[in-house]
């Protein structure tokens, strides 16, 4: 099984292409480190050959060796000509496509050029993948397609819920599944669109587009600055630790079998919110202030994913309770 892996050097991108290495998966991962980091992964103690996009033809070309457990990272743009060539001569079974501009404040000020990046791109590379006999695409949507569906904290967002988003982000999303549905029908590729809730988990930096307030404040209390809490503190979210949703992804690669076109939820089917998250670091006695701020503009005020078909689809869950994960994140930053 060979993989592509898009955004690879990212926070999530870096942990899924260990956990396809480590299920036996040849990985190629392709940034333009706009926002990943090739440290990400060498975090994760990975063999590590590095190439220009522009050299992508004669790597392949010479039929490189490459060792067990060893990752191509092609640094560059995932519609670079030489990438997208690559797929077309069919040197993939599969493409896992994260990268993206996760930014929703970025998508409300400036949305044309996040539609640029988050679904003209984005087609391009699925226009590549379609009539060569891929095994799977899998796309890494977002929640956000949702908008703020839930009135009320308790409540679960459900794929068969008519989405309504409210920022650019959230409409490009959804936009791009509505192509994969429309490839799946035309073009018989068969892809899973993983509408993730709120990521959060080692490597994920502070100061990434991805950063969940975990993370963000994870960050301040490094620097030994005040937390931002936006509005009252009241909105919540549901949180998945960041192997969890690797674990998701590996499966639909390897164990979902049904062809055509679906959308699922990967979140935990619970939800938390901002304050009681800060109440949990404080019983961890981290000394810390809040800067108390608006809500941001765009922002959902409830999350919460409905997972039976997620369990339908692999006969499986997420495993990591949140006091687990949060633990396991706050001793990769070092405060306890």
């Amino acid at each position: 099984m060979k993989a592509l892996v898009t955004g690879g050097c990212g926070f999530i991108g870096s942990h899924l292409t260990r956990k396809l290495v480590d299920r036996g998966f040849s990985v190629t991962a392709v940034d333009d480190l706009s926002a990943g980091k090739i440290e990400n992964l060498a975090d994760h103690n990975l063999k590590l050959r590095c190439v220009h996009s522009a050299l992508v033809p004669q790597f392949f070309s010479k039929n490189v060796k490459m060792a067990t457990e060893e990752v191509l990272v092609v640094t560059g743009d995932f519609v670079d000509r030489n990438v997208l060539n690559m797929i077309v001569l069919g040197k993939f079974t599969h493409v896992f496509h994260l990268a993206a501009n996760p930014r929703v404040e970025f998508s409300v000020e400036r949305p044309a050029i996040s539609t640029e990046v988050n679904l003209m791109k984005s087609i391009e590379l699925l226009s590549a993948c379609r009539n060569i006999g891929l095994d799977k695409f899998i796309f890494a949507s977002s929640s956000a397609v949702y908008g703020n569906g839930l009135k009320y904290p308790g409540t679960s967002l459900s794929e068969c819920m008519v989405p309504m988003p409210v920022n650019p982000y959230g409409l490009q999303k959804l936009s791009f599944e509505l192509f994969m549905r429309l490839f799946s029908d035309l073009y018989n590729l068969n892809s899973v669109a993983l509408r993730l809730f709120n990521v959060y988990g080692p490597g994920c930096a502070g100061d990434s587009p991805y950063a969940t307030a975990i993370a963000a404040w994870c960050d301040k209390l490094s620097k030994n600055e005040p937390l931002r809490s936006d509005g009252d503190g009241e909105q919540t979210r549901d949180m998945i630790y960041v192997e969890d949703v690797v674990e998701a992804f590996v499966r639909f690669a390897t164990d979902y079998d049904e062809k055509g076109f679906a959308a699922v939820n990967v979140g935990t089917g619970g939800s938390i919110s901002n304050n009681d998250i800060l109440r949990k670091l404080q019983l961890k006695n981290l000394d810390f202030r809040i800067q108390n701020s608006p809500e941001r503009p765009g922002d959902s005020k409830y999350t919460r994913a409905a997972i039976n078909k997620l369990r339908k689809c692999l006969r499986w869950e997420p495993t990591t309770q949140f006091d687990e994960g949060l633990e396991k994140t706050l001793k990769w930053w070092k405060m306890i």
